[in-house]
């Protein structure tokens, strides 16, 4: 459905001869569709193997449904024949009031095939995300300010593509839940997903109408933006890395390369900072560690990470404010500016609301929301109320005039006698 919206907004595109939007469409749905078919090709190593018929679907760009057909025939044998268990799974369940309770679950050869197909289609909804559904939407918006007029396919491609990209945030917060609990079994409940939806759907949102209105009015400025922000997200973990001093990681495929493995891990970079540009990744990348993925939650960088992108984007809508050429005509500027901020700013508000009481796990926190906030506002506080007096000048220290040592009782005689004389 998405593909067919796609191929008509770029019908339309080439209808009023606007080559340009029509190339860069069809571009942004083959580039992250091509990258699509060589992450499933990688994950389930049909390169290693002799499938040419796979191969051959995946040339196609029919990769994902020939394993969305292959997971449907494995989930259908199951049962059928009693297959020895390969492994055993042992996953602890969080129970009402910290009770943890533990269970042990035998892993066949056909579970353990359905889990891989599981995990090749997160993955591959990240990247179809981020990589195509938000440059995507970015365009199309844009170009929908310029004209002053949204046609119903480009609205609905608009809204199918901020789903995906919602999507795919999701899956990274429950991704990211799933690496740091590790051994407990993850169940969210309908009002965890319901926040975490709010906070990244208006998180995506409002990003992307920064980015928009700023290159509206300074398109030249938006590439300086956008390539220092990809440059910088991309450089940090490679930093990170070359600062601790590790070696490759030898894990990441039997035969590759040093070139094959410094390519994937380049396209694994390139994700992560185009997952970061639009909205905060949950789980982060460490290339020092076995698994890639930094197991621990590091809060300081989700503050700094929101507290620059507020920033970022308020200077940006200002910006955009005073510099902005033609006026909308449904709707105030300055009103538009405060209703943007405000709705980054909610979003901010529910990703709180989720790790103070929709985490599944908030009960194993050593500290939670509402204590760093107490702890922010008592140091606000203790900053105010003891804040050093600057040094008064030598003769201004004292103002009150010195008095006199009182007199004795024998100088008080010697006065009286002499003023009687």
């Amino acid at each position: 459905c998405k593909f067919y919206c796609i191929f008509l907004v770029a019908a339309g595109y080439s209808y009023t001869e606007d080559t340009v939007w029509m190339a860069m469409t069809i571009v942004f749905m083959l580039v992250p569709s091509f990258l699509v078919q060589l992450a499933l090709t990688f994950i389930h190593r049909d390169l290693e193997r002799d499938r040419p018929f796979i191969f051959l679907m995946h040339l196609l760009q029919l990769g994902p449904l020939i394993r969305c057909i292959e997971a449907l025939m494995v989930y259908s044998q199951m049962g059928r024949e009693e297959e020895p268990y390969v492994s055993i799974c042992r996953k602890k369940h969080l129970r009402r009031w910290g009770v943890v309770e533990e269970e042990e679950r035998e892993v066949g050869r056909s579970l353990r095939r359905l889990a891989k197909h599981r995990n090749a289609f997160k993955r591959t909804a990240v990247m179809q995300a981020f990589l195509g559904s938000t440059p995507q939407l970015t365009l199309q918006l844009y170009v929908s300010v310029l004209e002053r007029y949204i046609p119903p396919s480009r609205a609905v491609l608009m809204a199918m593509t901020l789903a995906s990209t919602t999507y795919g945030a999701l899956v990274l917060n429950v991704l990211a839940i799933q690496i740091k609990y590790d051994d407990y079994k993850v169940q969210l409940k309908m009002s965890a997903f319901l926040c975490i939806i709010l906070w990244r759907s208006l998180e995506i949102a409002t990003r992307v109408t920064v980015l928009v209105l700023f290159c509206s009015a300074l398109n030249v400025w938006v590439t300086v933006v956008v390539l220092a922000n990809l440059m910088i997200l991309f450089l940090l973990p490679w930093i990170q890395f070359w600062r601790s001093g590790s070696s490759l990681p030898e894990n990441v495929g039997k035969n590759f390369s040093r070139f094959g493995t410094l390519t994937v891990l380049g396209t694994l970079t390139l994700l992560y900072s185009a997952i970061n540009m639009f909205c905060w990744s949950a789980v982060q990348l460490n290339l020092t560690e076995r698994d890639l993925i930094d197991r621990a939650q590091n809060w300081g960088r989700l503050c700094l990470h929101y507290t620059f992108r507020l920033a970022e984007n308020a200077v940006l809508l200002i910006l955009w404010y005073f510099y902005e050429e033609d006026d909308f005509e449904c709707f105030c500027s300055l009103r538009l500016v405060v209703q943007i901020l405000v709705g980054y700013a909610t979003a901010i508000a529910f990703m709180l609301l989720f790790y103070q009481y929709f985490h599944p796990f908030r009960s194993l926190f050593t500290h939670s929301v509402s204590d760093y906030l107490m702890c922010v506002c008592s140091r606000m506080r203790a900053s105010h109320i003891s804040q050093p007096i600057g040094r008064l000048p030598p003769d201004a220290r004292n103002t009150n005039p010195q008095r006199e040592p009182p007199a004795s009782a024998g100088s008080r005689r010697r006065h009286r006698a002499e003023s009687a004389r």
